[in-house]
């Protein structure tokens, strides 16, 4: 039977470039977005079904996932990709922003895997993938939110791949650099309104030093590529680095205790 991926946030970036990676190699996709009309390109493709599905809403979570099934017949893979970056001073966010922040980037991504791991265990295999980021093991000035459920994602998959593992089911944990995407863009969610004095000197030194990275942005693909390792190499690893950079700042977090990292990138940001 052919394999099928389920991938949420497909409309775009690496959600995007996975699946048109898994159709190219004869899988079966299920690329998911909260508006099925921007995934016309995909829906152009064989063995690919482009449905609606919101992270934050567990009807269409429960829908696509019953559809899905009832298409292919199976959900080999899952690929939790669907996330934004919201940045800014905490005091600058109102709660219901800090909930819709956690609630795509780390209840959502729970609430897809929950609604799919029954079908899993029932046929006693599959892949998780959770796209986490270098900022799930390190962070940026006025990153609070998006460290903080990057650093959730690193957590809840690391402690998940006990119990999966169980019942046949791996985890696997995608950790991308800077990537040539729309995440700056609608995927980005800045928050400087009404300005606070005391926090303008970081909020301006932090922007300007943004795109000035001495190692160019990956392409999607480059992802797409590393994920299409982490499903299909058959180990129980972990966790898979995406881009150069990536490559680079990990290995330098890694080595380097708190105050020299941090103080690093503080020169870095002239703090």
């Amino acid at each position: 039977m052919t394999q099928t991926i389920l991938i949420t946030g497909a409309s775009s970036g690496i959600g995007k470039a996975t699946a048109k990676h898994f159709q190219s190699q004869g899988w079966n996709v299920v690329a998911t977005m909260r508006n099925p009309a921007s995934g016309s390109e995909l829906a152009a493709l064989d063995n690919v079904l482009v449905t609606r599905l919101d992270v934050t809403d567990a009807t269409s979570i429960e829908g696509t996932v019953h559809d899905s099934l009832d298409h292919f017949g199976t959900i080999d893979a899952l690929l939790n990709n669907a996330g934004y970056g919201a940045y800014g001073p905490l005091e600058s966010f109102e709660m219901d922003r800090i909930r819709r922040q956690f609630d795509t980037n780390v209840t959502g991504l729970l609430a897809v895997t929950k609604s799919v791991l029954p079908h899993m265990r029932k046929q006693k295999s599959g892949i998780i993938v959770n796209i986490s980021s270098i900022g799930g093991q390190m962070t940026f000035p006025l990153g609070t939110l998006y460290h903080g459920t990057k650093f959730a994602v690193e957590g809840l998959s690391e402690s998940l791949h006990f119990e999966l593992e169980a019942i046949g089911v791996r985890v696997k944990i995608i950790e991308p650099g800077m990537i040539a995407t729309n995440f700056s863009g609608s995927s980005f969610d800045f928050a400087n309104e009404p300005p606070i004095d005391e926090y303008q000197g970081v909020i301006e030194k932090f922007m300007g030093s943004m795109g000035s990275n001495p190692i160019p942005p990956s392409p999607p693909e480059l992802v797409a590529e590393v994920i299409w390792t982490a499903v299909t190499d058959g180990t129980n690893q972990l966790r898979y680095h995406a881009g150069a950079d990536a490559e680079m700042l990990l290995a330098n977090r890694k080595a380097a205790d708190d105050a020299t990292f941090i103080g690093g990138l503080k020169q870095q940001f002239g703090l």
